[in-house]
């Protein structure tokens, strides 16, 4: 029954003009998703009123020829639905036929005038340009975990890039929790906060930061179309609900709600802009936010489960190079809690909720009858066929392939009586673990023949806390955050960031410095090569001359040897300097004389120190190859022993016999 209201009430649904806007029927306290179908963009009333007859009629269609209820109070439902929608559409078209068409304009939308921006203003640019450095750097530097809270099992992941730019699941558990299939997670706050607090305790995460999702059944997603406006304008009239009032009908108070919009489209043609609008009652949210908070964890983003899962599929299509068209992606969510398909084109969601009756869903815990199972594909298959269809229509995009997420064991064998009914789209379970290294610790945990279950969590754990935003007008659905006190929490990441950001600017005005420092050593050091660009030769030349001095300091050396020596002797005559020279000459490079004494005649005594009983051979072998000298022999080696630098010296006495020279 229920269903079918949501159906009816979607087709009544129609935009009132500006300022006497008639209230809509939907009843927001039975937490009711908005059917929607392509025509769900609100433009001006004179527009809107033939598309959303178009609308009533495509629902009335669904109504009559898609949900088989024999229930005769559901029949009389339908019939005066039915009737109830023709006439209020006829009546309003018929008080609008006669009106022209005219552009969205901002009436009834207050906006309080918003200074005029200083074009070209490099203070401007430049805070710009360091608010998105410090965004970029405090995206990557936020870790979240994903966490998804069912009536069956609380999951968590995180994941992260290691050093070779891999995505790795870095943490993943899986914990069972019990609560009766007709309850759902916030009346059971108390029990999933104990089983929460107990499954971190057992996965050893130490992330803090949590991004939480809810149920789709939960929330309020639009696309609606709005006058073009400026940034500043915008975030006033949203000030003042100014803007959701004229766009956007909720029968309850807006305070009531957690909302979150984005800009995904500006169309400067027509002078219009279309803004994603998500919304959620606030009551929900924050018993979500207490279950998070009192299990020790810091919520940080929540999302719609049906964002997170496109969240996963394109993540997984980046990493693993699949050329799936990017900005079309279809979801079916099939099992027994939420049943819906989400087609998400150039980031405008269209959400189609897919009713399922009680019975199909004791069909789906229970059956084994495959002919029952195969009406139920039947019945199911013929609301997503017009979806579809529907979108096909309008956007004339064909959809080749949707991702199936769901809980079921045996989804495989639903899956192919999906495929004989709807032949030309193809129905593929979404693998949300597929690219990503798995740790060996959690192969068996995930070695799962459907793991599209895990998509939400996988998903969740995808998400960056973007708190300069630094995805604005990029990721649209991928940024989504229902968070209340979003704006006092960002403020204090924020701060967080730019304290750190400082600090590492400090130190990179430091190490710049020394780069600085560093560069005019290098400059200097270069000047002065230029300088001295001959300093290669003026080397080569300093070698050169080095070499000759050190052969003439030796030469020098023995010259002067030779002349201390000369003075020890009593004779001028040529032969003395002839003998006097060859003793030189063999000196060894480790003896020192002490006394050269010449008798006169024919003998000469030598007496010195030397290092070693060699050098004293050596030097004895080189006297006898002299041309003057007929015998050179040791005559003692008992003299007194000396030391100089630390080497104990032999002393020694040599006699020279001179040869008979005529001369």
């Amino acid at each position: 029954m229920q269903p079918l209201k949501k159906i009816a009430k979607a087709g009544e649904q129609t935009p009132a003009p500006v300022q006497n806007q008639p209230e809509t029927n939907i009843n927001v306290d039975e937490k009711i998703i908005p059917v929607e179908t392509p025509d769900v963009k609100n433009e001006t009333p004179e527009i809107k009123t033939d598309e959303q007859k178009i609308v009533a009629s495509k629902d009335e269609s669904v109504v009559e020829n898609n949900i088989n209820i024999n229930n005769e109070v559901a029949a009389k439902v339908e019939e005066t639905t039915e009737e109830k929608s023709k006439s209020k559409v006829s009546n309003i078209f018929g008080k609008l036929k006669n009106l022209k068409f005219k552009k969205p304009s901002l009436k009834g939308i207050k906006l309080p005038k918003s200074p005029e921006k200083k074009r070209n203003n490099p203070f401007n640019k430049a805070l710009e340009f360091f608010k998105s450095k410090i965004g970029k750097s405090s995206v990557q530097g936020e870790e979240v975990i994903g966490v998804e809270l069912t009536n069956k099992e609380i999951r968590l992941a995180q994941i992260n890039t290691n050093k070779s730019n891999q995505w790795v699941l870095d943490k993943f558990y899986s914990h069972p929790i019990e609560i009766p299939d007709e309850s759902s997670v916030l009346e059971n706050a108390e029990k999933v906060t104990t089983e929460l607090s107990l499954a971190l305790q057992k996965s050893k995460i130490d992330v803090n930061n949590v991004a939480i999702s809810i149920p789709v059944t939960s929330a309020i997603i639009r696309v609606v179309t709005s006058p073009l406006m400026k940034e500043e304008e915008l975030q006033k009239a949203i000030e003042t609900n100014s803007l959701w009032e004229n766009l956007v009908q909720l029968t309850d108070n807006l305070d009531d709600y957690s909302i979150f919009h984005q800009v995904i489209n500006r169309n400067e043609k027509d002078n219009t802009m279309d803004i994603l609008f998500v919304a959620s009652k606030l009551a929900d949210i924050n018993s979500y936010v207490s279950i998070v908070k009192n299990s020790g964890l810091n919520p940080v983003i929540i999302d719609v489960k049906c964002f997170a899962l496109k969240s996963a599929v394109d993540q997984i299509n980046q990493i693993t190079n699949k050329t799936e068209d990017a900005n079309l992606t279809a979801v079916l969510e099939f099992g027994l809690d939420e049943n819906y398909l989400m087609i998400l084109y150039d980031n405008n969601p269209i959400i189609t909720d897919i009713f399922l009756r009680g019975q199909d869903r004791k069909i789906l815990l229970e059956s084994e009858d495959v002919e029952e199972k195969e009406a139920l594909v039947r019945r199911y298959v013929t609301q997503v066929k017009q979806a579809v269809q529907d979108f096909e229509t309008k956007y004339e995009k064909r959809i080749r392939n949707i991702k199936v997420v769901s809980d079921l064991k045996n989804v495989e064998e639903y899956l192919s009586f999906f495929r004989k009914v709807l032949m030309n789209v193809g129905f593929n379970l979404f693998d949300p673990i597929e690219g990503l290294k798995v740790p060996q610790q959690f192969e068996q945990q995930i070695n799962l023949e459907n793991r599209s279950y895990l998509a939400t969590p996988v998903g969740l754990a995808f998400r960056k806390l973007d708190v300069f935003g630094y995805y604005k007008f990029v990721t649209a659905a991928k940024n989504i955050n229902l968070l209340p006190n979003r704006k006092s929490m960002f403020q204090q990441k924020k701060m967080k960031a730019i304290s750190s950001f400082a600090f590492k600017g400090l130190a990179g005005g430091i190490a710049a410095l020394y780069l600085v420092l560093f560069s005019l050593s290098f400059w200097n050091i270069h000047s002065y090569n230029k300088k001295l660009k001959d300093y290669s030769n003026v080397v080569k030349i300093h070698k050169e001359k080095s070499a000759e001095l050190k052969k003439v300091s030796k030469e020098l050396q023995l010259i002067e040897t030779t002349l201390k020596l000369s003075s020890t002797l009593k004779s001028n005559k040529e032969l003395t300097y002839r003998i006097l020279a060859q003793i030189a000459s063999s000196v060894p490079a480790r003896l020192k004389f002490d006394q050269v004494d010449y008798n006169g005649g024919r003998m000469i005594t030598i007496q010195g120190i030397a290092a070693s009983d060699q050098d004293i051979l050596k030097f004895i072998d080189n006297l006898g190859k002299q041309e003057l000298v007929e015998q050179a022999s040791l005559s003692s080696m008992r003299l007194p022993r000396s030391t100089q630098g630390g080497v104990t010296m032999k002393g020694f006495r040599v006699f020279v016999k001179i040869k008979k020279v005529k001369l």
